[in-house]
């Protein structure tokens, strides 16, 4: 068995939210919140990006943010997949 890519999300706070997506895109495991683990294809391998067990706590991190702050969680992960894709916020 291998070890899980997925960072622990122990937060209850937007800003917790943000910095675990960050996490996430300094991993290269970003993805869409609103997208299912299991169904996220890697491009360079063209399989499955996650593990079965990596699926399993990316849907219940993704469960628990749903939750707790419904849309707030793609507001949260906005500015992680603006600075990823190279775009600057603000001004």
């Amino acid at each position: 068995m291998y070890p899980s890519r997925i960072p622990d999300y122990n937060s209850n706070t937007r800003a917790g939210m943000t910095a675990w997506f960050a996490e996430m895109a300094n991993r290269n495991l970003l993805f869409h919140p609103e997208d299912r683990p299991a169904e996220i294809i890697d491009v360079e391998t063209e399989k499955g990006m996650f593990t079965r067990q990596e699926c399993t706590e990316l849907d219940v991190i993704m469960a628990a943010m749903f939750s707790k702050f419904g849309d707030g969680v793609c507001d949260a992960a906005y500015p992680v997949f603006m600075a990823t894709a190279g775009f600057q916020l603000g001004n």
